[in-house]
């Protein structure tokens, strides 16, 4: 930690439509995999803080689900998390894909952010899909619909843009000690980050195969006498059908995602890892309270 009363430190809501890029940005604000990454809208489900130094600021992100109409309890339970995270930030950043533009869910969220009286930055993203004129134009709008601070134009997958939008931000962090180690990317227990991978090369595994409704937990975390760690994971399914399509044929399917998570962990935790996966149908996971208080949310009742 550092001197109070030469340091700033402060947190930054990162929020937007589902795929609006909102973890790849974290991850390249941070310069480390603190979110989970797909193309696949709506898989960050709870709030994830990624820590990022700036001088002599510390800024904390917090990595909010996509912001979208809920239809199930789970959707309702991340759009909460989502606003909650939000009202809590000393600057909320509204990431919005420059290609996408503006459209109904961003509209919502647009006239949502007007009351909200915390300091409002806007971030095209995917500025590489666009011509200046047609970003110029983009910007304009949106401020006219809700205004804003400042306007930032990055591509959050090249990095362009990055390091001058996380530099404007630490200077908007107020006076205060650093309430995170100098070299702490994340406040996630590497148990947490360790499902999340897990999750996310289900993701990038079986594509639209799955649906939605996959959970991942860490139930052991050993680390044995060689510095190396056991890892046992659950991943839950809602359906025997839907077990079958992540074992694969012959177990190969849970072996290639056992192998790529293994991979992402081992270099998170930074030693090697032993992964064990088990595969378990737990029909109504999606409405048992326990299930989301393992995510961080809130269980929405009725």
């Amino acid at each position: 930690m550092t001197n109070e009363t030469t340091t700033t430190c402060g947190f930054v809501a990162l929020i937007g439509s589902p795929n609006a890029g909102k973890s790849t940005l974290l991850n390249q604000l941070v310069g480390a995999k603190v979110s989970i990454v797909s193309r696949k809208v709506q898989t960050t489900r709870t709030q994830v803080r990624g820590i990022a130094l700036s001088g002599v600021s510390q800024v904390i992100f917090v990595d909010t689900p996509g912001i979208f109409a809920p239809k199930r309890r789970l959707d309702r339970a991340m759009v909460t998390s989502a606003w909650g995270g939000a009202g809590d930030a000393d600057v909320i950043a509204l990431l919005i894909d420059a290609k996408k533009g503006i459209g109904e869910e961003e509209a919502a969220i647009l006239q949502a952010l007007l009351p909200l009286k915390a300091p409002k930055v806007l971030i095209l993203n995917k500025i590489d899909t666009l011509e200046a004129s047609e970003l110029l134009k983009l910007a304009g709008d949106i401020n006219q619909m809700c205004p804003f601070v400042d306007t930032f134009m990055v591509s959050a997958l090249r990095g362009h843009g990055v390091p001058k939008l996380l530099e404007k931000l630490g200077l908007m962090m107020k006076p205060g000690p650093w309430l995170y180690d100098e070299d702490q990317v994340s406040d996630a227990p590497l148990r947490t980050l360790a499902a999340e991978i897990t999750r996310e090369k289900i993701f990038e595994r079986l594509h639209d195969e799955l649906p939605y409704q996959t959970h991942v937990e860490t139930d052991i975390w050993k680390v044995l006498k060689d510095g190396s760690a056991r890892i046992e994971q659950t991943i839950f399914v809602m359906r025997e059908g839907h077990k079958k399509i992540v074992i694969g044929e012959g177990g190969q399917t849970l072996k290639s995602i056992g192998s790529a998570a293994r991979k992402d962990i081992a270099e998170a935790a930074e030693t090697k890892v032993h992964l064990f996966l088990f595969v378990k149908v737990r029909e109504n996971w999606a409405d048992d309270p326990e299930r989301y208080r393992a995510m961080g949310l809130e269980f929405p009742r009725g």
